[in-house]
Order: structure tokens, then sequence, then C-alpha cells
């Protein structure tokens, strides 16, 4: 009776065992993982870090032969990930690539993480304190990151975020990609410090962005442009 009782105990723990090993492997290999938003229980700042690594990166053909994708609309899902880096609102820039350069106070509005061209994040301070103090650096500022890459939907806005340490005249160039390449250039006073500039997405195509100031180049920003699906 005693070895009944092992033997059922035995075999019961098994089967537990076995819808554990199961539930585990649909929750694993059935996609769940990837669906869980865990950035929902985190602080706004690193939720938004998050959001961004867990989102998928958009791969378009810019280096192929056949060039004609970028004039098709895309749905505006494939925007989301990038949605704190533009608004549909937003002044056209008259005469020039960007708006002119005003004062950035970087103590007031200090980004949380800073995001390279392939997704890698540091945080602000970790940038701050690695970066050499000469460079020029440009960036796309969003609500809490900074990126050096964006998707936009044409005729939206994005602020730029330049770190002039000397300030001074520079010029600012815009290489528009598309079945051609067109390059745009304008001079501007560019303050000591950060710098914020308005830029206005008129262009589809890949739009990569840089400054040179005191014969110092800055790094280039992309701004990959569509028309976004109706609907």
């Amino acid at each position: 009776m005693k070895y009944c009782k092992i033997l059922l105990y035995m075999t019961t723990l098994v089967a537990c065992l076995s819808i554990g090993i199961a539930l585990e492997e649909d929750y694993l290999v059935g996609g769940y993982v990837s669906s869980y938003d865990r950035s929902m229980m985190m602080d706004p700042g690193i939720a938004g870090m998050v959001k961004w690594l867990d989102a998928p990166v958009p791969s378009f053909p810019w280096y192929s032969s056949d060039l004609t994708f970028y004039r098709q609309a895309i749905p505006s899902s494939t925007f989301t990930p990038y949605r704190e880096y533009y608004t549909t609102a937003g002044t056209p820039i008259v005469g020039g690539i960007v708006s002119n350069p005003v004062k950035f106070d970087i103590t007031r509005d200090t980004p949380y993480g800073i995001y390279y061209g392939t997704g890698e994040v540091l945080p602000y301070s970790q940038y701050a304190s690695t970066v050499p103090s000469k460079t020029n650096d440009l960036w796309i500022q969003g609500q809490t990151n900074w990126t050096q890459y964006a998707l936009s939907p044409v005729g939206a806005s994005l602020q730029l975020v330049a770190n002039v340490p000397t300030g001074g005249m520079g010029g600012f160039y815009e290489v528009v990609q598309t079945n051609t390449v067109n390059t745009n250039y304008k001079t501007y006073q560019f303050n000591p410090g950060y710098n914020t500039m308005n830029f206005k997405a008129e262009h589809m195509g890949r739009n990569m962005l840089y400054l040179v100031v005191n014969n110092q180049p800055s790094n280039v920003v992309i701004v990959d442009v569509f028309s976004q699906a109706p609907g």
C-alpha cells in the first residue's frame, strides 16, 4: 500500500514537471517573450530606452540598384518606434536647411540616453564623460532620449541638438539620397556649447545631416523619410 502511494506520488510529480516544461517551452517558443512589454513597470526614461531596444530595427535597401521603394507609402506602425523624435506640427524652414541655431541649456533638458545609428545606447552621463570635449556632435532630440537615426513621415519636424564647444560660423550640410544624390549647404552662426535647431523632413529619401565648424566635422545623423499610408 505504501509502495502504491509512493508510485502515485512520483507519477503525479512527473506529470506536473512535464506540464511545466511544456508551458515553459510554449512561453519561450510561442513568442510570448517578444510580445511582453517589459517597460510597463519601469521608470519612464528607462522605459523609453527599453522600448527602443526591444523594437525591430528597420532595414531598407538603400544600396541596391532599385531605389523605387522609398516612393511607396508605408504603414504608420513602421514609424511608431521613432514617434518621440518628430512632430507633425512645425513651421517650414525658409531659406535654409535648419532654423537658426539657438542656445540650448543642457542642464535643464538632459536626455536619459543617447542612441547611435546601430541602436547601441549609452546613458548621457557616460557619453558626456567619455567623449572628447572639443568634438562637434549632432543629435536628433526626442522627448526623453537623443539619437543619430530616425524614421520620419514626409513633412514632419525634428529638433536637432548640436554640441559645438568653441562656437563660431560653420557650414551645415544635407545630403538627400534617392535614385540620385542632392547636396544642400548653408552657413550658420553656432553658439559655444549646445545649440538647438529645427529640421523639416520635406524630401523623401535618406536625409544625411552634418555640420563643420572650425574645420571640425561632426558625426552624421540619418533621417529616413517616407510617405505615410492612410489609416
